[in-house]
This record gives structure tokens, sequence and C-alpha cells, in this order.
């Protein structure tokens, strides 16, 4: 009994410096201060017309949404964002779109620009402005989306009511959103949007099309392929904005990208995702 207390208590003395030393590790990786990113998924309020579902949607500039948007934005400036990137291209700092985004918020600043119906300008300009931000940084990236190549592929092997099955469910999501807006405000609908559950859904959806190929001409995979290398390169732009640990991003894209740049977010280990709803609290 004697050897085994003394062997009992050698172990738990050889032990505690480890286990100590393992508490000190994790409370010290819980503890790093990590660069906050808020995805908002949003519907195009200009109705851009480049999707092919289109959502639509009244006029935002009407009194009544003007002063909905004054509401989102008093919730989003909860969250103090230090930069605002936005979906609008970015190829270079010499790009001509680039640009004229800058030259129409720098009018937009000195009065001379009046905000557009696009989500950009409606929620980015504005929100940028209120918090005096010198500019507002346009993170979208070029991309193929070769969805024609995969209707000529469920049709080649006759599955082009399958295919029509689930190109119904986006449609039928986008018509359920048109028709919420229709009965709430902005910021409701915001939050309805960009919920955990309509997000996955959306990324189930791309999944689905994966189906549809076969060895040697991956039709599905390679569209549901180029839409991921879309958002992984949005997200490296995004990443190009993050100076320090302290920032605080907000993303104002589509809400089709949504639950990709979310995933993207989460998998880093450098960042900590926020959402809308925390800043309803």
């Amino acid at each position: 009994m004697r050897k085994f207390l003394l062997l009992f208590f050698c172990v738990i003395t050889v032990a505690m410096p480890t286990l100590a030393q393992q508490a000190s590790t994790s409370k010290s990786v819980q503890s790093v201060s990590r660069a906050e990113v808020l995805v908002l998924g949003t519907y195009h309020m200009a109705n851009r017309g480049h999707d092919i579902f289109n959502m639509q949607v009244d006029d935002v500039l009407a009194p009544k949404r003007q002063a909905e948007i004054a509401q989102l934005i008093e919730v989003l400036k909860k969250f103090n964002p230090t930069k605002i990137a936005v979906e609008r291209d970015l190829l270079s700092q010499s790009n001509s779109t680039t640009n004229e985004q800058a030259r129409q918020y720098a009018d937009y600043l000195s009065g001379k620009h009046e905000l557009s119906r696009d989500e950009v300008e409606q929620i980015g300009f504005r929100l940028a402005k209120e918090l005096g931000h010198k500019t507002v940084y346009p993170v979208n990236a070029d991309y193929d989306f070769p969805y024609q190549r995969l209707i000529d592929y469920a049709k080649a092997t006759g599955r082009s009511k399958e295919l029509d099955e689930i190109s119904s469910g986006f449609a039928a999501k986008t018509k359920a959103q048109g028709e919420y807006l229709g009965s709430h405000t902005i910021l409701e609908t915001l939050l309805w949007l960009n919920a955990d559950e309509k997000a996955e859904y959306e990324i189930g959806l791309y999944y689905r099309l994966v189906h549809f190929g076969e060895l040697g001409d991956w039709a599905g995979a390679d569209l549901v392929s180029d839409w991921f290398r879309r958002n992984m390169r949005i997200f490296s732009n995004v990443m190009q904005l993050i100076d320090s640990p302290n920032e605080r991003v907000l993303v104002i894209y589509g809400y089709g990208h949504l639950g990709w740049l979310r995933k993207n977010v989460l998998s880093d280990p450098s960042l900590q995702l926020r959402t809308l709803a925390d800043f309803m609290k």
C-alpha cells in the first residue's frame, strides 16, 4: 500500500507541471485577439439582373424603406466596423471600377452624389459616412459559372427534370424572400435571410448539382468548384484588408454568398465570425 501511494504521489508530482502548462496554453489560445468579420447577406436592392434568379423588390428609395435603412444602419453601428467591404469589382488599384467607386464615395461625402438603389451605396456608403470612413473597399472577384454546360449535360443524359427540380428550389427560395420583404422591414428581412438554416439550405442546393457528371465530364462538380473558387477569392480579398487582430470588417454581399463566406471565416483560426443577430440584443 505504501509503495502504491508513493508511486501515485510521484505520478501526480510529475504530471502537475505538465497539466498546469497545458491549462496555461489553453487559456492563452482562448485569450488571443482575433479580427472580427461580419458577413451580411443581402438581396440586391437595385435588381442588378445578372443572377439566375432575381428577387423582385420594391423601391428602396421610398420614404418607408429609407426609414428602414436608417434602422439597419443603427444596428450595424453597434458592430462598429473598422472597414467595409462590398460586392464591387477589384482587379487592381488602377482598375477603373475601383476608381469610379472611390470617386462616387468621395462625391457622396461632399454632397455631390445621391445614393443609388444599390445596397453597396444604401448600406455601405451610408454606414461608412456615419462612421467617418475615408473609403469603402471593393472585394469582388471574376468567375466562370458554366450553367449552360450543366443544362446540356442534364439534357444529354435524360436528367433535365431532375435539374429543373433543383433549380426550382433556388427559384422558390427567391420568391419566398420577395414575399417576406413585402410584409416586413428591411432589417427583419435581412435577419430572416441571414439565418443559419437558410444559408445551409442554399449550399445544399449547390451540392446537389455535383450529382450531375461522370468520369471525364464533371459538369456539376466543375460549376460548384467555380462558384467555390469565386467565394474563396472574395475571401482572400477580404483578408487583404485585415492589418491587425483589432480589425472589425463588415462584408456586404448578395445572400447567395452568405453560407460560403461564413464557412471561410469560421475555418480561419485567426478570425471570429459575427452575425447581424449578435447586435439585436
